[in-house]
């Protein structure tokens, strides 16, 4: 067997995520109720002091060990975050996986929960302020406001206790172009931002929302 076969015979045969263990790996559960004769989908408005406090988002979270799957990670968040019980969760299917600027993999996933009101969702305090739903429809007609951000790869840092700056990537010492030694990149990335009654819908949130509303009209 040459190099070459044995390269081949190790490829994947289904590709996934490059590298995926270099990622904060997540996963999230598109969650949607059917009331008042359309479906919903249901939003979480995080308490302050944690992380993304009181942000508007789907529930979801990190993977954890003990979760064998991406889809066992968004349904066990949604039952800790939310209260539904597992059983009542319908999961109708998943997003392809989506690696943001900050190096975070999300795996969404679309459920429903078969529940007849907001009222059978318990929210755990610690996490969660308040639940509410918005109709899949409003946003069907209502397109989200667009920005850009720019991002940039930075060798250094200044050290904020001491002013003094930290090298990340010795770019003079390796031999690279002189271009790395001062940021580089400026790419700019799309920011969508929905804004509601309930408060402000954005980032990787709207983002989904923008995906979902795109495939219903197509």
């Amino acid at each position: 067997m040459t190099k070459l076969d044995l390269l081949q015979g190790k490829l994947p045969a289904h590709p996934g995520v490059h590298s995926e263990d270099d990622y904060i790996n997540t996963a999230v559960l598109v969650l949607l109720v059917f009331l008042n004769g359309e479906y919903h989908f249901v939003f979480q408005k995080r308490v302050p002091h944690i992380r993304q406090g009181g942000e508007i988002c789907f529930p979801g979270g990190f993977r954890r060990p003990q979760d064998a799957t991406f889809e066992q990670t968004a349904i066990r968040e949604t039952v800790e975050e939310m209260g539904i019980p597992e059983e009542k969760l319908i999961v109708i299917g998943q997003f392809d996986t989506l690696i943001t600027p900050l190096g975070v993999s999300v795996n969404a996933f679309v459920g429903v929960a078969d529940i007849t009101s907001l009222g059978e969702i318990t929210p755990n305090r610690d996490e969660v302020e308040w639940v509410f739903s918005i109709p899949v429809s409003y946003f069907e007609k209502h397109a989200p406001q667009k920005y850009e951000a720019l991002l940039q790869v930075h060798p250094t840092i200044v050290d904020e206790k001491t002013g003094h700056e930290i090298v990340l990537l010795p770019a003079k010492e390796l031999g690279l172009p002189d271009k790395y030694m001062k940021p580089w990149g400026g790419v700019k990335h799309v920011i969508y931002v929905y804004k509601v009654e309930q408060g402000t819908i954005w980032g990787l949130t709207a983002r989904i929302i923008v995906d979902i509303v795109k495939k219903l009209q197509d």
